[in-house]
Formats: C-alpha cells, sequence, structure tokens
C-alpha cells in the first residue's frame, strides 16, 4: 500500500518501522517541527524523523496541518491510506477525506475507554488489570472513529508507565500491519464505539505527580508506577524535593508482620500518627525501606531520589541520610 505516516514521539517510531519492515511504500512522513531542548536550546529531531531519514523517506514538518498550504503539499501524493500515531495535532475533515481508504489512527487503549493524550498511564493510575491498542478509522473528533480492530494485554502489578508503553508500542506496531491488508481487501467491518462507555484523558503534568498522602495506599503507589519515568511521583523532604520511584501498599495486617524488625517506640508512634491523622508521618524504618503512614494505610518505599541526587535505592539512600522515624514528609515541611 501506498502510506503517509504521521507521527511524532518513540511511540509511533515502532510502529513506522514495521510498516517499513512489511514492504508497505511509505511515500511521505509528516512530524512535527524540531523542538530546542535544553539550555544551548539546540534542535533536537523526533523519533519518528529520524527513523524518515534513516530510510531516505522525505519528511514534511507543518506547524499546523490544517493550513490550506499544508494541505496541497498533502494532495501532491496518490497515498492509499494515512497511518497516524501520536502526531500531536488534530486532523481536520479535508485531510481526512484525501486518502481513498481514509485515515486511521493507532491508539494506545481499549477505545472507548482513554481517548486523549495520556491512555497508558492513566490506565495505570486507575488501578486498571488490562489495556490494549485500538485502531480507529478517523473522524473529525477526539479518537472518536470506528473500531477496525483491538487487541488486550494483562497489565503486570508492578508494572510502570514507561514499561507499559515499551509494550504498548511493539503491540501497535504488530497490530497495524495486520490490519493494512485485512482492511484494503474489505475484510474489516468498523464498529462505532459506545458513546456511553467513553472516558477521556489530558495531558500530563508535572503537577499530576505531587503526592497527598493522605489519599489510600493503592492509589499512591499506582502514582509512582503510572509516572515513572516521567513526570515521576514526588513529595518533600525537608525543603528538597522527594522523588518516589518504587513502592508498595501496605494494609494493616502486613504492617504488623514488618512492625517485629522497626526500632522500640516505633509501633507506639505509629499508634501516635494514626490517631493524629498525620498522613505522610515516616512510621518505620529498615534496611532496605521505609514506610510511611497514608490515608488508608502504608506504603513501603524501596526506591527514592532526593533533589540534586542521583536515583538509588532506599538502602543506599540510607547510608549517606539518616531518615527519622517521626519525620512527616509533604509540602508543609518546607519553610
Amino acid at each position: 500500500m501506498k502510506i503517509i505516516f504521521m507521527g511524532t514521539p518513540d511511540f509511533a517510531r515502532a510502529a513506522l518501522e514495521k510498516i517499513i519492515e512489511a514492504g508497505h511504500e511509505i511515500q511521505l512522513v509528516v512530524t512535527q517541527p524540531d523542538k530546542p531542548k535544553g539550555r544551548s536550546g539546540e534542535l533536537q529531531i523526533s523519533d519518528v524523523k529520524a527513523c524518515a531519514l534513516e530510510h531516505n523517506i522525505p519528511v514534511f514538518q507543518p506547524v499546523r496541518i490544517k493550513l490550506p498550504e499544508n494541505v496541497a503539499e498533502l494532495k501532491k501524493y496518490d497515498a492509499d491510506i494515512y497511518v497516524v500515531a501520536a502526531f500531536g495535532q488534530i486532523l481536520s475533515q479535508e485531510i481526512l477525506d484525501i486518502p481513498r481508504l481514509g485515515c486511521v489512527n493507532i491508539h494506545a487503549s481499549l477505545l472507548p475507554e482513554y481517548r486523549g493524550a495520556a491512555p497508558i498511564q492513566q490506565a495505570i493510575l486507575d488501578g486498571k488489570k488490562e489495556t490494549g491498542v485500538t485502531i480507529m478509522q478517523m473522524a473529525a473528533g477526539m479518537d472518536t472513529g470506528d473500531i477496525l480492530t483491538q487487541r488486550t494485554i494483562p497489565i503486570a502489578d508492578d508494572e510502570t508507565g514507561g514499561e507499559l508503553f515499551d509494550k504498548l508500542s511493539v503491540l501497535g506496531g504488530e497490530l497495524i500491519v495486520e490490519t493494512l491488508p485485512r482492511l484494503e481487501r474489505g475484510e474489516i467491518t468498523p464498529v462505532p464505539q459506545d458513546e456511553e462507555k467513553a472516558t477521556k484523558c489530558g495531558k500530563l503534568s508535572k503537577d499530576m505527580g505531587r503526592i497527598d498522602f493522605n489519599e489510600s495506599s493503592e492509589t499512591i503507589r499506582n502514582l509512582v508506577r503510572g509516572l515513572n519515568p516521567w513526570p515521576s511521583a514526588y513529595t518533600t523532604l525537608g525543603k528538597k524535593t522527594f522523588k518516589i520511584w518504587k513502592a508498595k501498599s501496605l494494609m494493616e495486617l502486613e504492617f504488623r508482620q514488618i512492625a517485629k524488625e522497626l526500632n522500640d517506640g516505633a509501633d507506639e508512634l505509629r499508634q501516635e500518627a494514626v490517631n493524629d491523622k498525620k498522613a505522610g508521618t515516616i512510621v518505620g524504618v529498615l534496611k532496605d525501606s521505609f514506610i510511611v503512614l497514608t490515608g488508608d494505610g502504608y506504603l513501603q518505599i524501596f526506591e527514592v531520589q532526593l533533589e540534586g541526587k542521583k536515583r538509588m535505592a532506599v538502602k543506599d539512600f540510607l547510608l549517606g541520610y539518616k531518615l527519622e522515624v517521626g519525620t512527616r514528609l509533604g509540602p508543609e515541611t518546607i519553610q
């Protein structure tokens, strides 16, 4: 098939590589303009552009794809279909109508669930046990088009947003390659999305990572793994930002079993913290972790990063930092 591919980040690159491997003719790659990075302001190309250059595929980088001159550029090609994956711009109906087979999108959720920008991370934040990829016939709305194909995978209990991202990018590439020939042969019956089951998710932001220890232990644990590696879950220790990279939720019985390893008086402190409802209080320090009181139980923390330091296991962190039982984490510790 003759294809125009639209995408920007590494999630989209995996799909582009699979389509190239399958022998389709990529007439043009459309991606976001190069962006300045870091203090130097040096321009950085997208992952999709890098892939296109490696395969000598022409690249088009419009600031606004909807502008008449950019639509005219697309019309110069006789593509059978446009394949879109995390492109970062909304396509107009005029663009959707150009190719004879329309435009299809690779979306990293089981639509109609999690329409929007961050479906991978949101599935973990919500504690979902499974997710998947949808190939969708694009319509003018945000992820509202008919479903062509879907594939489901489980979410492991300790899986991070980054790990799930990698798995779904590979799955998306596999599924689009399977879908394209079936679509061309007319073997797929599009299925309209059930609007009553539709949910939305917005873009990720750094503010999302601030931990509220009044939340449940499981909610905080899901925040930690869902926002790993970006934007990350964080609190404060003293006046410094304190990132939490790996944690486990504990209920009362589990805590009591671990309490045997704690210092004398820790259990009394724990009870005092519970009575005063001081969520965020450190109620136990072990050799390889420490335990924090939450809204409904406890959070055992195994990997951290203090502002200005490297990410490290708690057992290593404790070698250079004396963490006291009774210390309270959170923005209220900043003077």
